[in-house]
């Protein structure tokens, strides 16, 4: 039941405050994978097994040790300063008013035919080019954000701090972190970040088939079952697809379609049913996540209690 009381608080530390900020730690921590990336990565010769065993002493030297510090503090620290650091870097590593917080700006400008606006913040969600993206194609770029991020920004968090305590929300942020930074195909990362992007996917596995799960229990059931049986596989990686099929297909929407990487066309296959997005689905896609949190905290909330009836 601690770690339940734990949990809550800090999700309702993220919900009144959000994101620090200044001085954010997964700020501090991008920068410091830019200052070892280029000390790491070797010259253009070097051969693809060597790089890929450099990428792999990267992520060593940049997560295991905050991972064993966080491991060290809960240990050595009287139960309520443990306690403490769990609510601290749990309310730190979770972000569903910041994801709010930034879909909601892009629909707001929509709304406000302010075209350019809505490119600039949606710039700020996804790594795509949004230069010409047109209204619809922002509100489904937002959806995918909001559908991809509420598992990795939320649900994912709140499983491994449950599974690892701290130390297990360290781990993953970081594990996540680094994927969004290396975990690409292209060039430059394809052998480099091969570590990081494995990682993350074991990591991301079960959570993102928690969070598709429930999804569909919050939408349009049926459907989003289907489009998550049929559609997922399709997808780049093992689990992006998963939760965004079943997320468009529990809100009746379609996403997916060609995009823009770096001024690459890259067609991508639909995932969901029904129309295009449109600006009013990204509120609806907000309210999705933050009811699949309630859904999560209800059930979380529950099973501690029954454990504790249980076992107490």
């Amino acid at each position: 039941m601690l770690s339940v009381a734990i949990m809550l608080a800090a999700v309702v530390l993220d919900q009144l405050l959000g994101d620090p900020r200044r001085y954010h730690p997964l700020a501090g921590f991008g920068r410091l994978v830019l200052w070892l990336e280029p000390r790491l990565y070797g010259p253009p010769s070097l051969r693809d097994g060597r790089r890929r065993w450099r990428g792999a002493l990267g992520w060593l030297l940049l997560v295991a040790p905050p991972v064993a510090l966080t491991a060290w503090l809960v240990a050595i620290l009287p139960p309520w300063g443990a306690a403490a650091i769990e609510v601290l870097l749990l309310y730190l590593a979770l972000g569903a008013r910041s994801l709010a917080h930034h879909a909601l700006r892009v629909a707001g400008k929509l709304e406000q035919n302010d075209l350019d606006g809505a490119r600039h913040a949606v710039a700020m969600m996804v790594s795509r080019d949004t230069d010409s993206l047109t209204p619809s194609q922002i509100s489904t770029a937002t959806l995918e954000s909001v559908l991809e991020n509420g598992n990795d920004a939320v649900f994912a968090t709140l499983f491994w701090f449950l599974l690892l305590g701290a130390p297990g929300v360290v781990l993953f942020r970081l594990a996540n972190t680094l994927d969004a930074m290396w975990g690409y195909r292209n060039d430059r990362y394809r052998d480099f970040g091969t570590l990081a992007a494995r990682l993350d996917d074991l990591l991301n596995w079960i959570p993102a088939r928690l969070t598709a799960l429930g999804y569909a229990l919050l939408g349009h059931t049926r459907q989003a079952l289907r489009c998550w049986r049929a559609q997922a596989r399709h997808w780049g990686g093992i689990n992006p697809g998963v939760v965004m099929a079943s997320g468009a297909g529990a809100l009746n929407r379609t996403l997916g379609g060609a995009v823009q990487y770096h001024g690459a066309l890259r067609e991508r296959p639909p995932l969901g049913a029904g129309p295009s997005a449109r600006v009013g689905d990204i509120a609806r896609a907000v309210r999705l996540v933050q009811y699949t949190l309630i859904l999560w905290l209800v059930i979380i909330a529950i099973g501690g209690g029954l454990f504790a009836t249980t076992w107490g």
